[in-house]
């Protein structure tokens, strides 16, 4: 072969390489934005990334395109090695025509979707992108409409996460919404379905950016995100983690890490950890990670619907998904937006074969018109289908209260938890000793000479016979009493003999989640 054809295809990728060109390489980063081959360079192994489809061109003649040059199409697309294991990405370059969508740009991603299905491999996403190029009309919404239908067959068989790390308008934000994880940067990343502009002209706001649809919206009010990061090396150094937390695809199950945690440990601390009070707060993220590998938690959605916690952890390297009440917020009640986290985490683990902690001291659903006109009982039904639908191992820890349809929400026997365990500070009942006592016995308070002090006595006796987890256990509902100090050991075993678990479900298209 010729040494010139060499050079030319030398200079052709080198040419490709640049995207937009020196001075809007320059602008990108004065945004404190890298380029799009940087993010690819950040997220694979040193070396691993191969590009896919670098000389792509679009087709468009209308509106002088047919004078415009688009390298790579504003997308760079490939796969690489993450910590030694095939993962399929794209990256849209912001430099090129704003990584606008159009129809050659959508048929990359799409082929590089295709090919994390067919490998079995986890797809992910950087987007930024001004949206869908308009001088291709039609032809870019269709891009998007292929790359969802693409999102949505891919979902629950390859774990699928979305980066944004720049503007994603329009339809441009569905895909992530479809993807099981979304990241986001803080100050530099946006999502909205109509930017400040047009809402101004519709409905007469004024909203910046930011506040509509910047990380912190979308992390703590909307719950569309699920972690922000304060960089983008930060957001990448994030995803890499929660990758590995992921089997590479629903037949397989997550990596096992070596730790030097000992599977044996106690944890003294546990033991005096639930306040004497019943109504005192605490730290619930004080027991996970006491329990975890090393004291380490991944957890998702950290600022939206607080009174519940998710995110991963590892019992003795084994990936576990974490589910709990947490008191310190809202008391650890059951509302809406908790119902749809909680929910939709546990069909994520259960997609992925990851095993299901749920975490229990829950009083019950949040009351209030605002819960029920808000379709509580249509989004707390999504917690209990999730948990019902689960094969994967379930484990549930009673640690307080369990009170009523929360403690059934919170995946008890009948929802199918494989292992039950309960401190011997757990209270599992209807509801609360008061509330219980004012009903109960209401005949006996009306009826007393001394109302105050007899409902105390009453409630203290209720306390002792109902408000323990001994009632639930000579049931059978609870299989075992545990010390919290054992906890941990505990866990494991119940992993340990739950791992083979083979659980069929009636064959049927699918089911019909109260959306």
């Amino acid at each position: 072969m010729s040494s010139s054809k060499l050079e030319q295809l030398r200079q052709l990728k080198e040419d490709v390489k640049l995207g937009g060109g020196e001075k809007r390489i320059e602008s990108q980063r004065k945004k404190g934005k890298k380029t799009a081959r940087e993010r690819i360079n950040l997220l694979f192994d040193e070396g691993s990334f191969v590009e896919v489809g670098a000389f792509v061109k679009h087709r468009c003649k209308n509106f002088g395109m047919d004078k415009t040059k688009a390298q790579g199409e504003g997308v760079v697309t490939g796969y690489g090695q993450v910590d030694g294991r095939l993962i399929y990405a794209y990256a849209q370059d912001f430099t090129v025509l704003g990584g606008s969508l159009g129809e050659m740009h959508a048929k990359k991603i799409c082929k590089i979707q295709d090919l994390a299905l067919k490998m079995g491999a986890p797809m992910v996403g950087i987007n930024d992108s001004g949206g869908a190029r308009i001088q291709e009309g039609v032809d870019a919404l269709s891009g998007y409409a292929n790359i969802f239908f693409r999102n949505t067959i891919s979902s629950g068989v390859i774990p699928q996460i979305t980066a944004i790390m720049g503007p994603c308008a329009g339809g441009a934000v569905y895909s992530p919404a479809i993807t099981d994880f979304v990241f986001m940067v803080d100050k530099t990343s946006q999502m909205f379905i109509t930017g400040p502009q047009v809402i101004k002209t519709v409905t007469g706001e004024e909203v910046t950016s930011e506040v509509l649809g910047g990380a912190k919206t979308h992390n703590t009010i909307s719950g569309v995100a699920h972690l922000v990061s304060d960089g983008e090396a930060e957001c990448i150094e994030d995803i890499k983690k929660l990758l590995s937390f992921l089997p590479s695809n629903n037949m397989e199950t997550a990596p096992i890490y070596e730790v030097q945690d000992e599977l044996n440990r106690l944890i003294p601390e546990l033991d005096e950890i639930i306040p004497e009070n019943p109504n005192k707060p605490y730290n619930m993220k004080n027991i996970i990670k006491a329990i975890a590998d090393e004291n380490d938690f991944f957890e998702t959605q950290a600022d939206y619907a607080k009174n519940i916690i998710t995110g991963f952890i590892r019992l003795n390297g084994q990936s576990v998904g974490v589910i709990a009440n947490q008191p310190k917020v809202l008391a650890g009640c059951l509302d809406i937006n908790a119902s749809d986290k909680a929910g939709r985490f546990v069909r994520t683990c259960d997609c992925f074969n990851i095993p299901v902690l749920s975490i229990v001291d829950v009083p019950g659903f949040l009351p209030g018109t605002a819960q029920e006109y808000g379709g509580i009982i249509r989004h707390g039904a999504k917690l209990l289908y999730a948990y019902s639908e689960a094969t994967v191992p379930k484990i549930t820890l009673i640690v307080r209260k369990a009170y009523g349809g929360a403690y059934i929400a919170m995946c008890c026997k009948e929802l199918g938890a494989d292992v039950s365990l309960a401190w011997p500070s757990a209270e599992i009942a209807v509801m609360g000793p008061d509330g219980a006592a004012n009903i109960i016995f209401r005949k006996e308070i009306a009826d007393s000479d001394d109302p105050q002090m007899i409902r105390v006595e009453l409630v203290d006796n209720y306390k002792r016979e109902f408000a323990t987890p001994y009632k639930a256990a000579e049931r059978g509902y609870i299989d075992d009493v545990i010390e919290p100090s054992s906890t941990r050991k505990r866990l494991i075993d119940a992993l340990n003999m739950t791992a083979s678990k083979r659980e069929v479900r009636p064959s049927k298209k699918h089911g019909n989640l109260p959306v």
